[in-house]
């Protein structure tokens, strides 16, 4: 198949390269000056085992993309920047196009559903740090990553298990789930982190400030009776498979701001101020964080340097 990595940052950046070095074919989608170098110079790939230089194929948008009945997208941006893609995808994909949500949270894969029946969700556990135009950094020394994919709502399919095969091959793990959807509720509520770290500078209240979120959380969670893996479910998963190189010590929405290319904080902390608010379960903690990370994005102050002490006391 033909991927098309629409968003080439960390996580599409690293899938988007290691797909290619295995010899599949891919198209990335970049913008600014991350395409600029891409094109002149290739996607630069520091991974554990030293830096690629790949000649990569890059394009800034959808009509530039040879579109063919193999085609598959692999959405990758970030939450606030899905609705701009699927426009563009909209105008030019054909409309049996397979697109996959590798994004983080789980408020896209509606969104892809309502301009796309072939949707599919993924499981991303890919640490990796994308700050330097032309260069994404592959942050796991053991497995780059675990992607495992299921159709949106629910069930797999052959396209779910061809993509699955084609990640495999790259050096993922990935594994057709029919239940794809609990992986990422779970995945929701490790990325509550996400917004801690950009806001918070480390310290000691960081345990406490993430032990109620997350206890916000799931109560959110439970009165919408929405299905979640277990934490030992994800634990088994991931073990022995994901190791750190020691580099990457920012979430992925501290990058954002770092980059100031705005935050998905909306579609992570932000959903769980969504459920408690649909069901009646408060989440004081999950709207401080929200609204201090966003306060940050708006006067550009320093990621991470609210003091976790006073941040607590405000509550």
């Amino acid at each position: 198949m033909h991927y098309v990595i629409f968003g080439a940052g960390a996580v599409g950046g690293v899938v988007g390269g290691l797909l290619h070095r295995a010899g599949v074919e891919v198209t990335l989608v970049a913008r600014g000056e991350h395409l600029r170098a891409i094109q002149d110079a290739g996607l630069t790939l520091d991974t554990p085992d030293g830096v690629l230089t790949l000649d990569v194929p890059a394009v800034e948008g959808a009509s530039q993309v040879s579109w063919t009945e193999d085609t598959v997208v692999l959405l990758s941006v970030k939450g606030q920047q899905t609705e701009a893609a699927l426009e563009d995808l909209a105008a030019y994909a054909p409309a049996g196009t397979p697109v996959v949500a590798l994004q983080n949270g789980v408020a896209n894969e509606p969104r892809i559903l309502r301009r796309f029946a072939r949707t599919y969700a993924i499981h991303v556990v890919l640490p990796a740090t994308f700050l330097t135009p032309g260069t994404v950094v592959q942050d796991s020394g053991e497995r780059p990553g675990i992607l495992d994919i299921g159709r949106y709502p629910t069930g797999v399919d052959e396209t779910a298990t061809a993509i699955a095969n084609d990640l495999v091959k790259a050096g993922f793990l990935s594994e057709p789930r029919p239940d794809i959807m609990a992986w990422k509720y779970r995945k929701l509520l490790n990325n509550l982190g996400n917004g801690i770290n950009a806001a918070i500078t480390p310290g000691a209240s960081d345990e406490e400030i993430y032990a109620r979120c997350l206890a916000e959380a799931e109560a959110a969670l439970d009165a919408a009776g929405i299905s979640v893996v277990t934490s030992e479910q994800d634990r088994a998963r991931r073990a022995g498979h994901i190791t750190s190189r020691g580099s990457r010590n920012h979430s992925s929405t501290w990058q954002s701001l770092a980059r100031g290319t705005g935050v998905e904080i909306d579609y992570l902390s932000g959903e769980i101020v969504l459920l408690g608010r649909l069901h009646g379960v408060p989440t004081p903690v999950n709207e401080a964080i929200q609204r201090a990370v966003h306060d940050i994005a708006r006067t550009g102050a320093e990621p991470g340097s609210l003091d976790g002490t006073a941040f607590l006391a405000g509550l």
